[in-house]
């Protein structure tokens, strides 16, 4: 597994109020969205980057304003199955 290693100011954090599990969780969950929402990754593979079953992943795309419905038939079909 590739390991990315980014380096966010304490203060940053302090004011975030996140421990820094909890800001890693959120930012794989903002990648993760933001690159299924550019057609990058699909929502099953944005799913396992955000490290969480892809039905909790489409219900969270939600927290952050976007959604499902720009996936294409078969990847939705795709999802259904998996899921």
């Amino acid at each position: 597994m590739t390991q990315v290693n980014l380096e966010i100011p304490d203060d940053m954090v302090s004011a975030l109020k996140l421990t820094p599990d909890q800001l890693r969780e959120q930012l794989l969950m903002a990648a993760a969205v933001k690159l299924f929402e550019l057609g990058r990754l699909s929502s099953g593979a944005a799913a396992r980057l955000a490290g969480i079953p892809v039905p909790v992943f489409l219900v969270r795309l939600a927290d952050y304003g976007a959604t499902a419905l720009s996936t294409s038939d078969a990847e939705m079909r795709e999802d259904v199955q998996r899921a």
